[in-house]
């Protein structure tokens, strides 16, 4: 089982604890060579995956449907994965990884200022829900299809959760906010709530209502 924390501060009291889902932004970026080496094909079978999984989910998505897609062997799919579950790991390490580090360069572009960068993460959101491949989040939805604490692919979220949630405590804590942990998680779960009601209502205002109410709730809480 391979976990990728890649190359994030991370604080161990985040990663023992539980967190809210976080901001995502799935990735097609796929490799097309006349002729594919090894790697670019497990490249190809991840990044096909990713797009299935978000439209038909996890359990539906079936390895004939996958070998359709991308037209390589089923014998060539367990050379590089031993099983679907390994491949869906493997989808989920790409997502979370992509999204993170898109995160911190759309924070980081946007502004200096510490409280502003905690407010942009909504600008970042609002782009992800206006994606017409928007279609929730994938590691809710995974979690829904694999909730066993043990199983490998529910691991997988759960790390992607409490790594989000520790970029979020270091974005507040640059703004100097008290009990930074308390209001990481409470941005978070604005987050998490904007992508669960643009899933079912539409994207129109949400992140928006959500930056305002993490305004509210910063302004509440003056530095010392």
């Amino acid at each position: 089982m391979v976990f990728s924390t890649h190359d994030w501060p991370i604080d161990s009291g985040v990663l023992r604890g539980e967190s809210s889902c976080a901001t995502l932004l799935l990735q097609d970026c796929i490799l097309w060579t006349p002729r594919m080496p090894r790697a670019d094909k497990r490249d190809d079978l991840i990044d096909a995956a990713i797009r299935l999984f978000n439209r038909h989910g996890y359990h539906a998505t079936g390895v004939d449907r996958l070998m359709e897609e991308t037209g390589i062997a089923k014998t060539t799919l367990y050379r590089h994965f031993d099983s679907k579950e390994e491949l869906i790991v493997a989808a989920l390490v790409r997502i979370d990884e992509a999204a993170r580090d898109e995160l911190r360069a759309f924070v980081e572009a946007a502004s200096g200022d510490p409280v502003a960068r905690i407010l942009a993460t909504f600008g970042q959101l609002d782009i992800w829900l206006r994606d017409k491949e928007f279609k929730g989040c994938p590691f809710v939805a995974a979690a829904a299809e694999f909730g066993g604490a043990n199983d490998p692919v529910f691991q997988q979220v759960r790390l992607h959760k409490r790594l989000t949630l520790a970029y979020f405590e270091e974005l507040v804590r640059a703004a100097r906010t008290p009990d930074p942990r308390r209001v990481a998680r409470q941005i978070v779960m604005l987050h998490e709530g904007a992508i669960a009601f643009a899933q079912v209502l539409g994207p129109d205002g949400v992140a928006d209502d959500a930056r305002q109410a993490a305004e509210r709730l910063i302004e509440r809480r003056p530095a010392d």
